[in-house]
C-alpha cells in the first residue's frame, strides 16, 4: 500500500490565527486516504477533536476508517449518517473513536448536546464529519482536515488534503 507521495510540511498561513499550523498534501487513491488516516492516528491522543470537511464522496469516512485502524478500535468504521454517532471502543487499551456525522444536524452545539460529546471528549478521539460551525466550542485545540476533490462528472480519485492544527496542542504539527 502506497503512502501519499509527499510528506507534510508546515506552511506559514497568511492571515491565520495565532496558534494555527497548516499542512497540505496530495492523496491519489482511497488506499492512500486510508493510509493517511493511519498516519494521523499515530499522533492522536485522548481528548483530541478532529473535524472533517469535504464534499460528499470526498473521502471523509475513508480517512476515518484509517484512523480507526491506526487507533486499533473495534468494529467496522462506516458512515454514521443515519445514527448520527458511533462509538468504537479500543481493542488495544488506547482511546475509543467517537465518529459523528453532523450533516443532518441543523446548527450549533445545542443540537449536538444530546450526543454528550463533551463527556466523551476527554477519554476519546472524537471525529466529526460536517462539523463546521457546530462543534468548535468543544475544544480550543482541534485538528481540521479539509479534503478537496474534483467536482462534476469525473472518476478522478486525487484529493488535496489540508490539515489545519488549531491551538497549542497542534503547534508542533509538521509531518504525519
Amino acid at each position: 500500500m502506497e503512502a501519499p507521495h509527499n510528506s507534510l510540511a508546515a506552511e506559514a498561513t497568511e492571515g491565520a490565527a495565532p496558534g494555527t499550523v497548516t499542512v497540505g498534501l496530495a492523496v491519489e487513491s482511497p488506499e492512500q486516504m486510508q493510509a493517511l488516516g493511519r498516519r494521523i492516528a499515530a499522533i492522536l491522543l485522548p481528548g483530541d477533536l478532529v473535524m472533517l470537511t469535504g464534499e460528499l464522496g470526498a473521502g471523509k469516512t475513508t480517512l476515518t476508517r484509517g484512523l480507526g485502524e491506526g487507533l486499533g478500535v473495534r468494529g467496522a468504521v462506516t458512515s454514521p449518517t443515519f445514527v448520527i454517532a458511533r462509538v468504537h471502543p479500543s481493542l488495544t487499551g488506547g482511546p475509543a473513536l467517537v465518529h459523528v456525522d453532523a450533516y443532518r444536524l441543523g446548527g450549533g452545539l445545542d443540537e449536538m448536546e444530546d450526543l454528550d460529546l463533551d463527556v466523551s471528549l476527554p477519554e476519546s478521539v472524537v471525529v466529526v464529519e460536517w462539523g463546521d460551525g457546530k462543534v468548535e466550542e468543544l475544544s480550543d485545540d482541534r485538528l481540521q482536515v479539509v479534503i478537496d476533490r474534483a467536482v462534476g462528472d469525473t472518476d478522478d480519485e486525487r484529493r488535496e488534503v489540508t490539515l489545519v492544527g488549531i491551538g497549542a496542542r497542534w503547534a508542533g504539527l509538521r509531518e504525519v
